[in-house]
């Protein structure tokens, strides 16, 4: 069970094309007895978040908050993965640079904010080897190439 949530003032566009992709996702993940938002917000907020919760003062793509290890958090039956945070605006940014899609470009945003909640990471080449193959996996999977 998820949320998109759109905290800003531009128009999510393709919504129900994510909303497609991240059933996808959670089918794929088995990851269906789960909670998590995905939450799209301004640079201003992600530059916040990404400045108080990581020590990094500038702005990023996307930040995400693990829960699932919280236990003040907890709804019986269910896992409560977190919140994944994306700026509308670096997603734009950022496809134009790479040269692909803004629906692309969103729909890697989630997967690799969705494996951060799984506990994927990049802190070392290695963790980031494993996780960048099973973001490419994923997104192919669903017929997004770059």
């Amino acid at each position: 069970m998820f949320e998109i949530i759109n905290n800003t003032n531009d128009e999510l566009r393709d919504k129900d094309y994510l909303k497609g992709y991240i059933d996808f996702l959670v089918k794929k993940l088995n990851i269906g007895n789960a909670i998590f938002n995905i939450i799209f917000v301004s640079n201003e907020e992600i530059h916040r978040l990404n400045k108080n919760y990581r020590g990094v003062d500038r702005i990023t793509d996307v930040i995400s908050f693990a829960l699932e290890d919280n236990c003040e958090i907890h709804i019986p039956g269910m896992r409560v993965l977190g919140d994944v945070y994306i700026s509308n605006s670096v997603a734009h940014e950022q496809a134009a640079m790479y040269g692909h899609s803004y629906v692309r470009e969103l729909c890697f945003l989630v997967t690799h904010g969705i494996l951060h909640l799984l506990g994927y990471d990049h802190m070392n080449e290695n963790e980031e080897k494993i996780m960048l193959k099973k973001q490419k996996e994923l997104l192919e999977s669903y017929d997004i190439f770059r």
